[in-house]
């Protein structure tokens, strides 16, 4: 069967089994309804497989690398088969070392910790946070928006073509756009920034849980992903990639694990050999929970065909799309326009509507989870709502009351655990709160807009 079949027909592919697909919360109208859990985006729930996969392997938890007990042995045997489960689901090429971290921020961190002196760093704006601010300590050049794939690699080309070629640069770019879901054209970026002498690394955070990602075929020098979006919980993270700068650079924490040696020298100081591998960045006691849920979902996702999970999650996108496309008061945000291929990522704003207001109907009203604010992206967002540069709005933060205009979106986010119910009483609730409004009174607090108690419409 076709890839276009298979997605005409979601039932070919059900939804993978994720922790609280059954959880059922309460509505301010009353009652109670199955969460719709539509924020993949900043979390995605864990899958079934990698808690099980955790819970039988809880009991013979132990330290990793220095123990001589059994349950020390296995512990570090498991770290390290994860590190190679991690490779091979990235198709990481011979040499290429797989560093385990916190998270996609964490990994980016420690890249930027590892440029070689006087490195020129190229990003452009649509960075989520993560991407944008870690090389505080390069020269940066942040690029404008792209309104096109091939925009982008122009771009990118002629700020290259103008850099000084004599210094080591690298290039930052995501994969899939965590505002718009639109997917980036990684390798032609990569090839550009090859062609000019740099190097470039690839926040694969959105890309990773939706899409196959190949470290040799996309040709990019590093890939880092977050396990907690690639539905693997615990706080880990992967930086994947060549080794040379990771080699030459300081550790990017000092501490047992990363040294190999330490000596007291004659006058009192302290003489350390670091490790050349992996470990160089991995100081202290590793997260080896963390890193055996990532290897775990990276099985789980294989095991079950990207192909499949693909297909499956174009059919949500469509869902979504064609019924956002019928409220004329919505406005879907978009780079590169309604034909550019994405994944489960959107964001709207709706004519009318503080975005924290609708956010918060959707939830009390409907029990539906999305996101609402700048998404960590505030100089994207600002560019897709056409604000300027000082306009109030904060990511998560936002300051407008119900009613009240507000620099912020509302993104709608799934993956592979989505039932359609979950996006099909999304689009119902969407039409039905632009056609009659909330059901109940919202105020203000802390930041975010809530229910009032007691206080329906």
């Amino acid at each position: 069967m076709s890839v276009s079949a298979v997605a005409a027909d979601s039932s070919v592919c059900a939804p993978l089994a994720v922790l609280g697909r059954d959880v059922t919360v309460p509505l301010v109208t009353g009652g109670e309804v199955t969460y719709a859990a539509l924020d993949y985006a900043a979390s995605a729930p864990a899958l079934q497989r990698v808690w099980d996969d955790v819970a039988a392997y809880a009991p013979y938890y132990g330290s990793v690398h220095r123990g001589a007990g059994y349950l020390s042995q296995l512990s570090t045997d498991l770290f390290e088969n994860s590190r190679k489960t991690v490779a091979e689901f990235l198709d990481c090429r011979e040499g290429d070392q797989v560093v385990f971290t916190r998270s996609t921020t964490d990994s980016l961190n420690l890249l930027a910790a590892a440029l070689p002196a006087d490195c020129q760093v190229f990003v452009f704006e649509t960075e989520h946070h993560a991407s944008l601010l870690p090389w505080r300590d390069a020269r940066v050049t942040y690029l404008n928006a792209p309104r096109t794939p091939d925009e982008a690699v122009q771009t990118l080309e002629r700020a290259l073509a103008d850099r000084d070629l004599y210094g080591p640069a690298l290039v930052c770019v995501t994969g899939a756009s965590n505002v718009t879901g639109e997917l980036w054209p990684v390798r032609e970026l990569a090839a550009a920034a090859h062609a000019h002498g740099a190097r470039i690394v690839l926040d694969a955070a959105q890309l990773a849980p939706h899409h196959p990602v190949s470290v040799a075929e996309l040709d990019v020098d590093w890939v880092a992903f977050s396990g907690h979006k690639l539905y693997a919980p615990f706080g880990s993270g992967v930086l994947a990639g060549r080794s040379d700068w990771l080699r030459a650079a300081e550790p990017y924490l000092a501490g047992g694990g990363a040294s190999r040696k330490v000596a007291r020298r004659a006058d009192g100081g302290v003489d350390v050999e670091w490790h050349d591998s992996a470990a160089r960045h991995e100081a202290g006691s590793p997260n080896v929970i963390g890193v055996y849920s990532i290897a775990s979902a990276c099985k789980a996702l294989t095991d079950a065909g990207f192909d499949e999970l693909v297909a499956r999650e174009q059919h949500l996108i469509r869902t979504v799309r064609e019924g956002l496309a019928e409220v004329p008061q919505v406005r879907v945000l978009s780079l590169f326009g309604d034909d550019a291929p994405r994944v489960g990522v959107i964001s709207f704003v709706v004519d009318g509507w503080n975005s924290s207001h609708f956010a918060a109907a959707l939830s009390a009203e409907y029990g539906i989870g999305v996101r609402d604010g700048l998404f960590c992206a505030h100089p994207l967002v600002r560019t897709l709502l056409g604000s300027e540069p000082d306009e109030p709005g904060e990511c998560g933060a936002p300051e407008a009351a119900p009613g009240e205009k507000s620099l912020n979106a509302i993104r709608v986010s799934f993956g592979a655990g989505t039932p359609d119910e979950h996006v099909e009483r999304f689009v119902r609730a969407v039409k039905e709160l632009v056609a009659d409004g909330a059901r109940w009174s919202y105020r203000t607090e802390d930041g975010r807009c809530v229910p009032d108690t007691g206080a329906a419409v």
